[in-house]
């Protein structure tokens, strides 16, 4: 997406095309930075234990990306209000048992109630308030989830801990 959307910014009378070549150069590297990073880091993990529970199905990119596996969500809608029902939570807790999932992740923009739920019940670590991801909107200014890079960093770092994974510092190119 940064490449169409600085090749259709470059067409707009006025914009310094110099510029926004050098920017886009420099943010492509940040973002290949950025998948080293994270593949480098999941690779420590063994396929079979790369599980994830989320609020819903919006990481399917982080899960094709990495080769993980989506175990279940939470809500069983694209509707972010929906509540499961208690047979969906009994069903999404046997799966969590079942796979050996060991966490379950809420989301920054959706109330966490339903994930904490689960994950009591589950008898597995809930990842919410500050320690949830970032999915369908970024965080304040300040924030683990300020930027995009900054909310993938957080989202990786959070996923790789619940796995049992120190990540390696981050590259220079995401420092800063």
């Amino acid at each position: 997406m940064v490449e169409n959307i600085a090749h259709g910014l470059i067409e707009v009378p006025g914009v310094d095309a110099d510029a926004l070549e050098t920017n886009e150069a420099a943010y492509l590297q940040r973002l290949h930075a950025l998948d080293a990073w994270i593949e480098e880091n999941v690779a420590q993990v063994p396929i079979e234990r790369r599980l994830l529970v989320t609020n819903h199905d919006a990481f399917t990119y982080f899960v094709d990306a990495y080769d993980l596996t989506f175990v279940g969500s939470v809500i069983p809608s694209f509707d972010d209000n929906a509540e499961p029902s208690a047979a969906e939570i009994d069903a999404l807790v046997a799966k969590i048992a079942e796979t050996g999932v060991q966490a379950v992740f809420s989301e920054a923009s959706i109330s966490p109630k339903a994930a904490e739920t689960i994950a009591a019940e589950a008898g597995v670590t809930v990842y919410s308030g500050p320690d949830a991801l970032y999915g369908d909107s970024l965080g304040a200014p300040g924030s683990d989830g300020a930027t995009y890079l900054d909310s993938q960093v957080h989202n990786a770092r959070l996923i790789l801990e619940s796995w049992g994974v120190e990540p390696s510092a981050l590259p220079a190119a995401l420092q800063g």
